[in-house]
């Protein structure tokens, strides 16, 4: 029996529930749930109720509500595409129900622009002792980066000393200003401080304020913009040979100057204003006027370019490489109907369940990706939508 609950219905589950429903042999019953139910009955009505079996609304962020649905349900594995609030909150229902876990962003306090690892670390002993696995973030950064870092490790170095991923959005979806994961999400984790490691410690930088600008495969040279991104925190602990770690996004003029508005104006804002006799979060309320991502998909053209460029030591020399995927918009709205930032979320999700499913990635405790094989996966990319290249470089494209 292979039966998983999928808990969210945007773009990212709309990919990771299409692409389960095609490989019956190792999905072989999926349920689904959300807060907005409709979601869940649209994406199922899609899908065919023969693959999608039930759907349910849920509010993830009440952990009884989350053990209810799972006891009803039976699952082997539940997989949170959800919100990153409400990690923990289902983490604890599945440590209730003795049930296997996966995410694909680690948790953030609602109320505090702040995400990284620790709290979903302090799961480990929890989760070991009752003989499940979690496996955290398991979409493409973090999930694929961190899977490419280790299948660099693996096979072209004996010590990696710097590593810099890098995230291309080279597309055009055609609106003045619209996100393409979240909006809520998106915009604070942009415009929080920068941080990156280096010689042993963590150093900040005012947010987007270090730039590179930076050739992409297939897209041409791009702005680049140094961030803090949460793969950072758990490849440096995993390995520890590494002398600098750093994560770069791509952002064009037009977008940063309205968020530039957004932000001097409030409207990014995670602080209560009160409003006509309530209290309301700006950035929440901007969310509700902005584009649907789930909506940009059509039209949409162009590509994304995300990789790891990784410099270190083999059999004594200093050499450096680029692991690097290309992703088509167009062509992931004619599969799935979502545009390629949900798809390259959405395909690592389902490879990440089914090789805990199978049993190829299955230990219990807490994980992270780069903690397992990276051959399986890797091969898995290639035959569900996510090719990768290995380029091997002259030197490093970086100047700071």
């Amino acid at each position: 029996m292979s039966r998983v609950l999928i808990i969210g219905a945007g773009g990212v589950s709309t990919v990771t529930v299409k692409k389960c429903a095609r490989l019956p042999q190792h999905f072989d019953e999926i349920y689904l749930a959300s807060r907005t139910l409709s979601k869940c009955e649209a994406l199922q009505q899609e899908v065919g109720a023969d693959r999608v079996k039930g759907v349910f609304a849920v509010d993830a962020d009440d952990s009884q509500q989350v053990v209810e649905l799972i006891n009803k349900v039976q699952p082997k594995l539940v997989i949170n595409l959800a919100l990153p609030y409400q990690d923990l909150p289902i983490m604890d229902a599945c440590l209730e129900t003795g049930v296997d876990y996966l995410d694909t962003a680690n948790y953030e306090p609602k109320d505090e622009a702040k995400f990284e690892y620790s709290w979903q670390w302090a799961y480990q002993d929890k989760f070991e002792k009752e003989g499940l696995m979690a496996l955290l973030g398991s979409g493409f950064d973090p999930g694929v980066t961190n899977v490419f870092t280790a299948y660099a490790a693996k096979h072209y170095f004996d010590e990696i000393h710097y590593l810099d991923i890098v995230d291309c959005n080279g597309g055009d979806h055609g609106k003045a200003f619209a996100t393409n994961f979240n909006p809520e999400i998106n915009i604070r984790e942009i415009t929080q401080r920068g941080k990156f490691w280096e010689d042993g410690q963590w150093k900040d930088t005012d947010p987007l304020s270090v730039r590179e600008d930076l050739y992409y495969q297939n897209i041409g040279e791009r702005p680049s913009y140094l961030m803090y991104h949460e793969e950072l925190e758990s490849l440096v602990k995993h390995f520890p040979t590494i002398k600098r770690a750093r994560f770069w996004m791509t952002f064009g003029d037009a977008y940063l100057n309205h968020l530039r508005v957004l932000e001097g104006i409030g409207m990014t804002s995670i602080e209560p204003i009160d409003f006509q006799g309530q209290k309301i979060v700006p950035l929440e309320f901007l969310k509700a006027v902005l584009p649907n991502p789930g909506s940009l998909s059509e039209g949409y053209t162009g590509m994304t370019c995300i990789g790891t460029y990784i410099t270190g030591m083999k059999d004594g020399q200093e050499k450096t490489i680029f692991i690097y995927n290309n992703c088509d918009h167009a062509k992931t709205h004619e599969e799935t109907g979502a545009q390629a930032v949900s798809y390259t979320t959405g395909v690592p999700a389902m490879i990440g369940a089914m090789l805990m499913l199978n049993g190829t990635w299955k230990k219990p405790g807490v994980w992270n990706m780069e903690q397992f094989d990276p051959d399986p996966f890797m091969e898995q990319l290639n035959q569900h939508g996510l090719p990768w290249h290995v380029l091997e470089c002259d030197k490093s494209p970086f100047t700071k």
